[in-house]
C-alpha cells in the first residue's frame, strides 16, 4: 500500500538510485562483447534467464528475513517495480508536442514508452503507437507486478521484473534474437495471465463501450507477435472506437484512426484499470492476512 501511495505521489526513484537500472547494467555487463553461433547465444541466454531472477529473487527473500530495516527495503524495491504514474508522464511526452504540431518532439517522446522507430511515423501512426504501448504497460507495468506480488511476495516481485527486464533488452529479432530467446519465452509465460487480466479490468473500467472492446479483443488479440501484447492493445482499440495498426505488422479494432487528443482518454481508462487491479490486491492481502 505505502509503495503504490509513493508511486502515485512520487514516481520512480532516480536512475542511481533504481533496483531496475542496477539489473540493467548487470544485464549489458552479462552481455557477450561478441556474439558467436546461436547454440552458444542460446545457451548462455537461457543460464542468464535462469539464474539472475533466481539470485534477484533469493535477495527478495533475505530482505524480508530482516527486522525492522525489512518493511521500508520492501517498499523501496516494490516501488521501483511499479511505473503507473511516469507510464502517464510518458504518453504525455508525446501527447503534448504532437498536439502542437511538433513531430519531432513527439518521436522523440515515444522513446520513453517503447523502442519502435519513430523517424517516419505519421502523427497518427505516432498516436495510436502510444495508445498501444500504454494498454501494452498497464500490464507490464502494474498488473503483472502486482499479480507476482500477491502469488509469490516480495521475491516473486523482484524476479518477474528482471524476466521483463531481460526480455526489454534482448528479446529482439535482431544478432540478439538467440541471446534472449529464453528470456523472451520466460516473459511470454509469466505475463500470460497478466496480459488476459489487464483486457478484463480494460473492459471493466469503461463498461460503457466493454461489448465493443471484448469484440475487437477476441477477433484481434492473436494478430500481433506477441501471445500477450494484443490483449490489451486490442482491446484499448475496441473501447476507443478507432484503429490502432502497426505498419506490416498488425491492425487491430476499426473505425477512424487516433489523434493527439486520444491519447488521453485512452490513459484515463488504464488508470482506472490499474487502480482497480490495486485495489483488488489490496483487499484480497488484507483479507488473507485477517
Amino acid at each position: 500500500m505505502v509503495a503504490l501511495l509513493w508511486d502515485a505521489l512520487f514516481g520512480e526513484p532516480p536512475t542511481r538510485w533504481h533496483p531496475v537500472a542496477w539489473i540493467g547494467s548487470t544485464i549489458s555487463f552479462l552481455r557477450p562483447k561478441r556474439l558467436g553461433h546461436p547454440s552458444g547465444n542460446f545457451a548462455w541466454g537461457l543460464t542468464v534467464a535462469l539464474l539472475l531472477p533466481t539470485l534477484v529473487g533469493l535477495v527478495g527473500w533475505g530482505v524480508m528475513q530482516l527486522d525492522w530495516i525489512a518493511l521500508p527495503l520492501a517498499v523501496f524495491f516494490c516501488t521501483s517495480s511499479f511505473s503507473i504514474r511516469c507510464l502517464g508522464e510518458a504518453s504525455q511526452k508525446v501527447a503534448q508536442p504532437l498536439s502542437h504540431g511538433d513531430l519531432q518532439g513527439a518521436r522523440e517522446g515515444l522513446g520513453w514508452l517503447c523502442s519502435r522507430n519513430s523517424s517516419n511515423l505519421s502523427p497518427s501512426e505516432l498516436s495510436a503507437a502510444t495508445i498501444e504501448s500504454v494498454a501494452e504497460n498497464a500490464s507490464d507495468s502494474a498488473v503483472a507486478p502486482l499479480f507476482w506480488f500477491a502469488i509469490l511476495g516480495l521475491p516473486g516481485l523482484m524476479a518477474y521484473r528482471v524476466v521483463n527486464t531481460l526480455d526489454a533488452m534482448w528479446g529482439y529479432r535482431d544478432e540478439r534474437e538467440w541471446l534472449g530467446k529464453a528470456s523472451a519465452r520466460l516473459d511470454d509465460l509469466l505475463n500470460w495471465v497478466p496480459a488476459r487480466l489487464t483486457a478484463a479490468l480494460l473492459l471493466l473500467a469503461d463498461s460503457a463501450n466493454a461489448r465493443r472492446g471484448a469484440t475487437a479483443a477476441w477477433s484481434d488479440a492473436r494478430s500481433t507477435s506477441s501471445p500477450n501484447a494484443g490483449w490489451p492493445m486490442a482491446t484499448m482499440a475496441g473501447l476507443l472506437g478507432m484503429t490502432l495498426a502497426k505498419r506490416g505488422h498488425y491492425t487491430l479494432g476499426g473505425g477512424p484512426e487516433p489523434k493527439a487528443q486520444d491519447i488521453g482518454p485512452a490513459w484515463l481508462i488504464c488508470q482506472r484499470a490499474m487502480r482497480t487491479w490495486a485495489t483488488l490486491v489490496l483487499l484480497a492481502l488484507l483479507a488473507a492476512a485477517l
